[in-house]
């Protein structure tokens, strides 16, 4: 049970996609002018990751390592996740036309977005030992995918937050718009840090 809590301890404060590991900044930027627009590209990464996270464990466990193809790891991935992004999008498209005009430019923004390779590789490394499976790899692949949404999720809703008061205050016309952007998300990174030295 303690290493469920640490990996979702882990994902969403200590190891945030976004504050401390850095990638996935382009959406972060991009849709966290208003809440709601945040709140729907959060929900899709999270699903997303998740889903990433569970395809690409098992093409890694029963196609990459049994057949030594290791050195194609990132490639499939991102041919994965590409798929998959797709898949989803000519899904929802087809069953609720109302929902995909809803999430409009958000789910192919989620293709193009590194977090989601980033954690995909982040679990083959982490639950798996050279050729050699971990206990429990499967559950904690999928549980790491699912917690590093919901830190996007967290990160890009403070974002939007902030960035919806500062429409209200007096900005310096050099700072508006993205110069603000980058020094609170600067700021926050740095109040971030603040977990790292959490213990369990």
């Amino acid at each position: 049970m303690t290493q469920y809590l640490m990996i979702i301890i882990g994902a969403i404060f200590i190891n945030n996609f976004i504050f401390t590991r850095f990638l996935g900044l382009c959406p972060f930027i991009g849709v966290s002018k208003e809440t709601k627009p945040a709140l729907s590209m959060g929900l899709a990464v999270t699903f997303v990751m998740t889903m990433a996270s569970l395809i690409t464990w098992l093409i890694y466990r029963f196609i990459l390592i049994p057949y030594n193809l290791l050195y194609l790891r990132t490639i499939s991935f991102i041919l994965v996740i590409a798929t998959f992004v797709q898949l989803v999008e000519i899904f929802i498209h087809k069953v609720s036309p109302t929902l995909f005009r809803a999430f409009g430019i958000y789910l192919p923004l989620i293709t193009t977005n590194c977090a989601v390779l980033g954690v995909a590789l982040l679990n083959s490394e982490m639950f798996f030992k050279e050729k050699e499976v971990l206990t429990n790899s499967f559950s904690f692949s999928i549980l790491q995918g699912f917690s590093a949404g919901l830190g996007f999720t967290l990160a890009i809703l403070l974002m939007s937050g902030i960035r919806e008061r500062l429409e209200m205050a007096e900005v310096p016309q050099a700072l508006k718009n993205i110069p603000i952007a980058f020094i609170v998300a600067s700021l926050m990174s740095i109040a971030f840090l603040g977990f790292v030295g959490f213990k369990l």
